[in-house]
């Protein structure tokens, strides 16, 4: 797994605003290493605009440069990711919420095409996938409870994975591994319409949002922070 690089200054924050980086940092985090022309192909984008959003990476310290190819005269350079940007929570709070939206919507744009790709490939077709939501709501202690058991929750979350991947270096299965996908948000939700339908579990039974018995309400508190993954 790469090293997280928790950032606290809102400078570098904005930085990482604009979606096309989020969209090739989560790229890099999946392969080894890939060039600005190759990331320009499979993004759509030009090549010019690709390097120098690369580039910005490169100069933030979130790619390392690991590979210069001769490609017709030129020079073609590979990055990988160095470092998983992570906002702190003293970050975050002093960046611009102008800024906090571009980030968030990149984010969620980048999430949205990661999990219909992978629902659209059979990845919810297991009888223990999850799928779930809930409404709920906070009083201001309540909201910084749940954030912290959110905060070790991911923590574990690295530790079960780091023992898979002990099992695997010490068993020499790599045909046991699955690599998944784990979503975990907190937000606030005041004015927002539950639509009940998303709620239902499916009719095979797997647990795709459980309908809780009491009546769905509406979360009400305030983001404590937040992730790039």
């Amino acid at each position: 797994m790469k090293p997280y690089s928790d950032i606290t200054d809102p400078r570098l924050i904005k930085a990482l605003a604009h979606p096309l980086r989020v969209r090739i940092l989560s790229i890099l985090e999946t392969r080894d290493m890939a060039s600005p022309n190759e990331l320009a192909d499979e993004l759509s984008v030009s090549l010019g605009v690709m390097s120098y959003h690369v580039r910005r990476l490169h100069a933030l310290g979130f790619l390392e440069l690991v590979k210069r190819t001769p490609r017709r005269g030129a020079i073609e350079h590979h990055y990988r990711a160095k470092a998983r940007p992570r906002v702190t929570d003293e970050g975050w709070a002093e960046t611009p919420a102008i800024v906090k939206r571009a980030m968030v919507g990149a984010s969620l744009q980048q999430l949205s095409s990661y999990v219909n790709t992978a629902a659209a490939q059979g990845g919810f077709d297991r009888s223990d996938a999850r799928l779930s939501r809930r409404s709920v709501t906070l009083d201001v202690k309540g909201w910084e409870q749940l954030g912290r058991e959110m905060a070790k929750w991911m923590e574990q979350l690295e530790a079960i994975e780091g023992e898979s991947l002990a099992r695997v270096r010490e068993t020499g299965e790599h045909e046991t591994v699955k690599q998944s996908g784990v979503v975990l948000m907190l937000f606030e939700a005041d004015g927002v319409p539950e639509h009940d339908a998303g709620r239902e579990a499916d009719a095979s039974g797997r647990h795709l949002g459980r309908r809780s018995s009491r009546r769905p309400r509406p979360l009400r508190a305030a983001t404590n922070g937040a992730e790039l993954d």
